[in-house]
């Protein structure tokens, strides 16, 4: 090609027949150059023609701005419903246009069809979950101890000062909210229980109501559902967070254990905090009842105590201080196979999270069932 036609501007030359009109286009259609064939081209899309052959061979040098202005006239044909061919022998060109070309689909909208909800299904989806976190949660507690080399001779098998402070976290910051609670608990159980046995003139029997209420189940109860949307969620949050940062693969790397460094200490500090807060929780449930009894029945905490000595047994202490490692365990089991779920984002945290948390408080009141029945099965 002469160096002056490659200084023409793009054009184009129309060969009409009662069949097809033949554009035979000439000059550089980019877009420096285009202007003089972008308004022959729209005004050829105004008339009526038949089928187009669109040849572009005599281009020499063609951009998205004239591959577009062919793009154009196909829709324009394809609209009238007419026949469009674009010819080429360049293969830059033609894929250059089929570049420009959208993709020939279906804009209308799709109905998705909902679901149907399946019962059976969900319940086996729920089953098959529900076994796969118990098998983890077998696998943390074994890795947990592993992790941390509980074995004699090895050095630094359990890290102390991990420990002490996930107690502090755990124990120690908790011990205001628990308190409150329980004292709070406590108070309204004596009151209700007072208000309802006056009736029957044996208001005295409030103290054994709440005593054996209290330290049997109540205590140990709020104090698992606080652990649980506390400790369990800051858990749960702290683990998943670690995964997306990739912090767990970082300790993998390193050659460590990530469950013996990170669960193992958490859960040995909630299994030791756990009885030392049902405790408090007893003690404040208790001191709650003793206000209300002192300024709704005039009981005075002198006659509060010795009937509690004389109708309450340590048994009742027993059988709530028996329930706390347990419940703590299963909180941080729960804890922990929720965080190993969480996935990349922040919307995958804070489902897990509540997961953890909903589970944990379920998990934790279906223990106390079941403890509740096999204590009374034995007659204790």
């Amino acid at each position: 090609m002469s160096e002056p036609a490659a200084a023409g501007l793009a054009d184009f030359e129309v060969i009409k027949d009662s069949h097809t009109w033949r554009i035979v286009a000439s000059g550089s259609w980019t877009m420096a150059h285009i202007d003089v064939a972008d308004t022959k081209l729209r005004a050829l899309e105004s008339e009526t023609f038949p089928g187009i052959v669109f040849d572009t061979n005599s281009v020499f040098q063609l951009d998205t701005s004239g591959a577009w202005l062919v793009e154009r006239l196909r829709r324009a044909a394809k609209a009238r419903g007419v026949a469009f061919e674009h010819v080429d022998g360049e293969l830059r060109h033609t894929r250059l246009t089929d570049v420009v070309r959208e993709d020939e689909t279906d804009t209308s909208p799709v109905l998705l069809e909902k679901p149907r909800l399946n019962p059976i299904e969900q319940v086996g989806r729920m089953m098959s979950g529900a076994g796969a976190d118990f098998l983890t949660a077998c696998y943390l507690i074994g890795a947990s101890i592993q992790g941390a080399q509980m074995k004699r001779g090895h050095r630094g098998s359990v890290r102390i000062n991990a420990v002490i402070n996930q107690m502090d976290h755990m124990g120690v910051r908790a011990i205001p909210v628990i308190f409150v609670m329980s004292f709070l608990v406590g108070a309204i159980i004596a009151q209700q229980g007072a208000f309802q046995l006056s009736r029957f003139g044996a208001e005295l029997l409030t103290v054994n109501l709440v005593g054996i209420l209290h330290l049997r189940e109540i205590g140990v109860l709020i104090t698992a559902i606080m652990v649980a949307g506390r400790t369990g969620s800051a858990i749960t949050a702290e683990l998943g967070t670690m995964k997306m940062r990739e912090e767990i693969d970082a300790l993998q790397v390193m050659g460590l254990n990530p469950v013996g460094v990170l669960i193992f200490p958490r859960l040995l500090a909630l299994i030791i905090v756990m009885p030392i807060l049902t405790l408090l929780s007893d003690g404040a449930g208790l001191l709650g009842a003793m206000v209300v009894c002192a300024l709704y029945l005039g009981i005075t905490p002198d006659q509060f105590i010795n009937a509690l000595e004389v109708g309450i047994g340590t048994r009742h202490v027993f059988i709530g201080l028996v329930k706390a490692p347990f419940m703590a365990l299963v909180i941080g089991l729960v804890a922990a196979v929720e965080g190993s779920k969480v996935g990349g984002s922040a919307e995958s945290l804070g489902q897990r999270t509540t997961a953890s948390v909903v589970k944990g408080i379920f998990l934790v009141i279906l223990m106390d069932g079941l403890f509740a029945i096999f204590f009374a099965a034995l007659g204790y």
